[in-house]
């Protein structure tokens, strides 16, 4: 499903998209935790959705978002074609990061939570 930025969720998507630039290489963080340092912590899916959206922008690390426990759950929406299903995976693996059964290994260890990391954002 393609989500249409509207007025109203748009500043939401670029709010988004200015924490996610934050993630370090190597590092994940989760939607739920995007949507809790912005104020909107029962808001976890519309930062799936910015997420989904972001692919049409440049500089935006999304597969370094994960759901709570590190599952990859939005890698459909990494495909550049039907045979690069595991696109998403193979990215966070070029950066050191362990994926096993679809699951990032060692997810506490090297989560980012942008609430201890962005104090003075």
């Amino acid at each position: 499903m393609i989500i249409k930025l509207s007025e109203k969720n748009k500043d939401f998507f670029n709010q988004v998209y200015l924490i996610v630039q934050e993630i370090p290489y190597g590092r994940v963080t989760s939607y739920g935790a995007i949507a809790n340092y912005l104020g909107a912590k029962k808001s976890s899916r519309m930062v799936g959705w910015a997420m989904n959206a972001s692919h049409r922008k440049e500089n935006i690390p999304a597969h370094r978002v994960v759901n709570r426990i590190g599952i990859l759950t939005g890698k459909g929406h990494f495909m550049e074609s039907e045979n690069d299903f595991d696109r998403m995976e193979n990215l966070l693996k070029a950066e050191g990061i362990v994926i096993k059964n679809d699951k990032v290994v060692d997810f506490k260890k090297i989560f980012w939570d942008p609430m201890n990391e962005l104090k003075d954002f």
